[in-house]
């Protein structure tokens, strides 16, 4: 499954999808680098060994383009100009030279909706299954919701471009095709895309997983942006340039915040990373990361460290009523990442009618230009598997139909039994955000009734945090052995103490539990108050405030 969805991301994330809702670059300072001096200029320029020329056209040439009323480009022979010259920007940013033309495409945005599909792997009925699981593990996706159609509903509307490393080939997607507005600086960052796959073969590399694909979009992606925002003040301060592009409408109505902030990892942390590799104008240790490219998003996002994570492997501790799934290409076991858990945790910060572990102070960075992911609740992350299980009697996938009535064992390894700790502090708030009800505190298990449906129970062994859901309590132990105690006792009402709770008959620590219960209770009918309340109290609207400038800022910086 999720290599059909990390197929998916190999268009649209490696790819360059420019998606209407904000593909979002790092914020900070960015370098300019320096143009070249036209008096050094070879007398005989060549499109393949001369950086910073294409088929006769100069990174600083003027064109009749430059001079329009819009950024329409009507003209086919216009286009060419503008192109060849873009690639000789690219070129004189990068210190790279092209080794062949790119072609670029413009198609119209019906075309693209009835064509689109045709970009992505067709999902086998096991793979949807483990994808549908992945996403409600990370409680991104509900169990009845299928996240093919989340992904679908990401890119549908939004799309305004990319590079198809199939065919060499940029497309242009465009509501007036026959007179389309083309964004030069975002079309620079396509044909760097072009320019990376033609030195370095995008396709070569292992993206077997969420978090090698995180990882290795940090680096090409981290690449891209930085090229793309030289190019942008390139053009303020001594390119003539095309007039800006319209910026298209704002569509983040109903979007999938988790799944957002996992696909824009790349362009947040990405740019960072490779700033961290850049030596001025030198960017020879950029070109070395392609030959050694980010193992985990965790070297994406601590560019000060140096990690290793460890190999994390799921041992089958099933009974013989459970076994875990199998697909076409073996195992069905995912990597998360750390890049993945921050989107997890924060997935609801954006919201502001939701609670979230990760709050939107915390996960957007000071100046509200962009998304930290570099956590406490997370940055300990040493390593993971998720491997998806189903009834052992259950012979073809139809039967489970969905991913409620499937299981996983998620396994996650930390740095420290602190960093485990905190981890599995904000898991637990996770759950209790999404309504799970405390089965029995002590043994860590939890049922929550609507959305995420199922029994949870999470282990905490030193470092290591393992959480195993299963459609019920009954099933967590057949799922994995020893998860939660044999004689375990639960309780339908989470006030009333189950075996092993706080509860004693010692008068101090009752009346310490009935005290705490008080407070809970006085928490619960302040939250009440609150909610009762929430369109006119001032934190509500400052909350809001808060999310609308940083969904502008996001959507609205590069025009996406």
């Amino acid at each position: 499954m999720e290599k059909v969805t990390r197929s998916r991301v190999l268009v649209a994330t490696v790819v360059a999808v420019i998606l209407v809702i904000g593909i979002a670059a790092a914020a900070g300072a960015v370098p300019l680098f320096a143009s070249g001096d036209s008096t050094d200029r070879p007398d005989d320029p060549s499109t393949e060994e001369t950086v910073g020329y294409v088929e006769g056209y100069w990174y600083d040439d003027e064109l009749d383009a430059d001079d329009g009323a819009d950024a329409v480009i009507d003209d086919e022979d216009d286009l060419e100009e503008v192109i060849y010259r873009s690639m000789a920007r690219v070129e004189e940013i990068r210190e790279l030279t092209f080794e062949e033309e790119v072609p670029v495409d413009v198609i119209s945005r019906e075309e693209f909706q009835e064509d689109h599909d045709d970009m992505f792997v067709e999902l086998e009925e096991d793979e949807e299954l483990q994808q549908n699981v992945t996403y409600e593990a990370l409680f991104m996706v509900d169990s009845e919701t299928d996240a093919e159609d989340e992904f679908e509903a990401m890119y549908g509307d939004s799309v305004g471009g990319y590079y198809d490393p199939a065919t060499n080939e940029i497309v242009l997607v465009s509501d007036s095709p026959d007179e389309p507005e083309v964004d030069e600086v975002i079309l620079g960052h396509e044909l760097l895309h072009a320019l990376q796959d033609q030195h370095f073969d995008l396709a070569s590399y292992d993206r077997e997983t969420i978090d090698q694909d995180a990882a290795k979009n940090g680096l090409i992606e981290g690449d891209a942006v930085t090229v793309e925002q030289a190019y942008d003040q390139h053009c303020d301060a001594e390119w003539e340039c095309l007039p800006s592009a319209q910026p298209p409408e704002n569509q983040v109505g109903d979007l999938n915040w988790g799944i957002y902030l996992l696909l824009m990892h790349p362009y947040e942390a990405g740019p960072e990373y490779v700033d961290s590799l850049l030596e001025g104008d030198d960017w020879s240790a950029v070109d070395d990361a392609y030959d050694d490219a980010p193992a985990s998003s965790s070297d994406v996002i601590h560019t000060d460290e140096d990690r290793e994570a460890g190999d994390v492997t799921v041992d089958d501790d099933s009974s013989d009523s459970w076994e875990q799934l199998e697909t076409d290409d073996g195992l069905a076991n995912e990597t998360v990442g750390e890049a993945g858990m921050v989107s997890m945790l924060g997935s609801d910060a954006m919201d502001p009618l939701r609670s979230s572990v990760i709050e939107e102070t915390d996960l957007l960075t000071a100046d509200l230009q962009g998304v930290d992911y570099d956590q406490p609740y997370t940055d300990g992350w040493a390593g993971d598997e998720l491997v998806t299980y189903v009834d052992s009697d259950v012979t073809d996938t139809d039967t489970v139909s969905t991913s409620e009535e499937a299981g996983y064992v998620w396994e996650t390894e930390w740095t420290s039994e602190e960093d485990a700790d905190e981890f599995a502090d904000g898991y637990t708030q996770l759950l209790e955000l999404n309504d799970a009800q405390v089965l029995n505190e002590s043994e860590g298990v939890y049922s929550v009734d609507d959305g995420y449906q199922g029994a949870y129970a999470l282990d905490i062994d030193g470092e290591s945090v393992t959480i195993v859901r299963g459609p019920s309590v009954d099933d967590l132990n057949a799922i994995e052995d020893g998860v939660v105690a044999e004689d375990l006792e639960v309780s339908d009402d989470p006030d009333e103490p189950t075996d092993g709770d706080a509860g004693t008959d010692d008068d101090t620590g009752s009346d310490d539990a009935d005290e705490e219960s008080s407070d809970a209770d006085d928490a619960d009918d302040a939250s009440e108050a609150s909610d009762a309340d929430n369109d006119s109290i001032p934190g509500f609207a400052a909350s809001s405030a808060v999310v609308a400038l940083a969904v502008a800022v996001l959507a609205a910086r590069h025009k996406r």
